[in-house]
């Protein structure tokens, strides 16, 4: 994920951005899996494809766990925040095939739909650290969970937007879990508990806010001696129930006798040992025999399935049909123009109206040749509870 600033656009293969003229730039290359990142002068600039996209001069790059998890196995996707000479803008990127979109360069191409302008009171540091946060956890919440947003400043109904586009244009890939994975009658509404395990991370920092914007309880699972005690004093993010995960079997028991039947929706963002735990508080015996069958007519709140989405894997063990598991599809945000417009313009009025709080700045480097410095400090977890960013 990264922030930038976005100058302009123009479909050519070179730019003036700045009163600056240059055809070239410097870019971080991946030469290989498990390689440090290299960096390249006399690159070329991203040519745009169409009146689509908008050409952005990078200004801050905010750094995700994907950045430096990737290139264990393969190139990094690239999600990017800008910030333009004459309007600050965040670019969020989700498209990992298009090298163009690349958040370690000084140019970056980007869809005009998947562009939010910055508001004055948030700095280009706090930009860069939302982008991909909050359009993975829109997506968890509203696709995956079902939740409609649109109560809370004319924000998106995105199970409604996602049928409407249409079967044949949501890609094949995430089709199923797009429009298949949740019922009508199971969708969460207002006074429902959600757990989110890992609540220090960026995506449920973003996640809690939005659930509570919905009017959804939180129940948060976590490191409590890092994180308990900032995270109880912030008005965005603050849980319903704070659980200390030191003692997982501990922390499942406590999401049971106190939550019991009313817990059905959870939020992974560690791995699959911690999704496994949290499916155990979400799979009760009291729960098994339930029926799959469809939901009855008029809709019940009674019969429906419990929902897990793992943000960094699920559990590979085997699942009674009374719960589904969830990836989030976030391929929706930049193949979907209507899913992804209306994400940003919902995006950009929360920032604007204070309801949306960017992350904690745990740290700042400076240069694109300091990227892999800033990587091996989130390696090595040394960066938890917030965000990292290299200005460029």
């Amino acid at each position: 994920m990264a922030s930038t600033v976005a100058a302009g656009s123009s479909a050519t293969t070179k730019t003036s951005i700045n009163g600056l003229n240059q055809k070239t730039q410097s870019i971080l290359i991946l030469n290989g899996p498990q390689q440090r990142y290299e960096l390249i002068a006399g690159h070329s600039i991203p040519a745009l494809r169409d009146n689509t996209e908008v050409l952005v001069q990078t200004q801050v790059i905010g750094l995700n766990p994907i950045d430096w998890k990737s290139p264990q196995v393969s190139s990094s996707p690239a999600t990017i925040q800008l910030k333009p000479n004459q309007v600050s803008v965040i670019v969020i990127s989700t498209d990992y095939r298009d090298a163009r979109k690349a958040a370690y360069q000084e140019f970056v191409a980007a869809l005009s739909y998947n562009v939010v302008k910055l508001p004055r009171q948030v700095s280009s540091e706090q930009g860069a650290a939302l982008g991909v946060a909050f359009v993975t956890s829109a997506l968890a919440l509203g696709s995956c969970f079902g939740i409609s947003f649109s109560d809370i400043m004319d924000g998106p109904d995105l199970t409604a937007i996602i049928r409407n586009v249409g079967e044949d244009r949501i890609p094949e890939d995430v089709r199923h879990q797009a429009l298949r994975s949740i019922h009508d009658h199971e969708r969460a509404l207002e006074g429902d508990w959600v757990a989110i395990w890992g609540g220090s991370a960026t995506s449920a920092y973003l996640s809690i806010q939005l659930a509570r914007l919905a009017g959804l309880k939180v129940a948060v699972i976590v490191d409590q001696a890092r994180h308990g005690f900032w995270l109880s004093n912030d008005s965005h993010a603050r849980p319903d129930l704070l659980v200390d995960n030191s003692d997982p079997n501990r922390a499942v028991e406590i999401l049971s006798a106190t939550l019991g039947d009313k817990l059905y929706f959870g939020i992974d963002t560690n791995g699959t040992a911690s999704a496994s735990y949290l499916l155990q508080a979400l799979r009760r015996p009291s729960r098994q025999n339930q029926s799959p069958s469809p939901p009855p007519t008029p809709p019940s709140r009674t019969e429906r399935r419990a929902h897990l989405l793992g943000l960094a894997g699920l559990p590979k063990t085997e699942y009674s049909k009374d719960l589904q598991m969830h990836a989030v599809p976030l391929k929706l945000f930049h193949d979907v123009p209507e899913v992804g417009r209306a994400l940003t313009e919902w995006m950009e009025r929360l920032l604007h109206s204070g309801q949306l709080r960017a992350p904690r700045i745990l740290g700042n480097h400076f240069g694109l040749a300091d990227v892999n410095k800033a990587l091996d400090r989130m390696r090595n977890g040394e960066i938890r509870g917030g965000k990292l960013v290299v200005t460029i």
